[in-house]
């Protein structure tokens, strides 16, 4: 079955719960697009720094992130210099954590993933995201470091709905060809039309964001997407 994952892209604390809540007993796990507005045109929670004083909360371990007991959450860091900020994503909470290749000065995040504290790196699945414009090559000498691969659906990422990109296909195609096992997650226009493409290509992990949150009935969009 294919893990289906909801993707949350979230202007402050409340609307992060809000959006939460509307997969909570439904998803295991849901993804936060952080978006710093310079990796990326947008900015999103915690990015942004609105809530400051409910951030404040969650890293003090007063408060926890919405509806922590009931799921796990995945980080997309879509953020310059992530890796400076990586103990502030963990504070928060992450179960997983994603890195765009393209944010980072590529020997830097090379040394940090290999440098993560092995009691941290237990808890913590890492992942690198792609985007359709990146050749796969640059990917190989993370593989043996890393949990799994994130492709991105769309070019123009950091928004929800955009234009899917066909160039993802062939690099999930290739990606699996040479490495049979790897975890491939595609991030960008997931609907029902793209996804079944996606799964014949190889992707095990489909992140959706506009078609649940536009969804009359999520639940069962979901099992739509995982029987694909």
């Amino acid at each position: 079955m294919i893990e289906v994952i909801p993707a949350i892209l979230a202007k402050n604390i409340n609307d992060l719960r809000q959006k939460i809540a509307n997969v909570v007993n439904i998803a295991h796990i849901v993804q936060i697009d952080m978006c710093d507005g310079k990796f990326v045109q947008s900015t999103s929670w915690p990015m942004n720094r609105d809530d400051m004083e409910s951030t404040a909360l969650i890293l003090g371990e007063e408060e926890g992130m919405p509806y922590w007991e009931n799921l796990d959450f995945e980080f997309d860091l879509m953020v310059k210099d992530a890796i400076k900020q990586f103990d502030f994503f963990v504070r928060l909470g992450a179960k997983r954590i994603i890195f765009h290749l393209e944010a980072e000065d590529e020997s830097e995040l090379k040394d940090f993933i290999n440098s993560i504290d092995p009691y941290t790196r237990e808890s913590i699945e890492i992942g690198i995201a792609i985007n359709t414009t990146t050749d796969i090559e640059k990917l190989f000498s993370y593989i043996n470091s890393i949990d799994f691969v994130q492709c991105m659906g769309i070019e123009h990422i950091g928004f929800q709905g955009e234009k899917f990109d066909e160039r993802v296909i062939n690099q999930i195609i290739n990606l699996k060809k040479i490495y049979p096992d790897l975890i491939i997650s595609v991030d960008g226009s997931v609907n029902e039309d793209t996804g079944p493409l996606l799964v014949e290509a190889g992707a095990t992990r489909l992140v959706a964001g506009s078609v649940l949150m536009k969804s009359f009935d999520i639940k069962e969009t979901m099992k739509e997407l995982e029987n694909l």
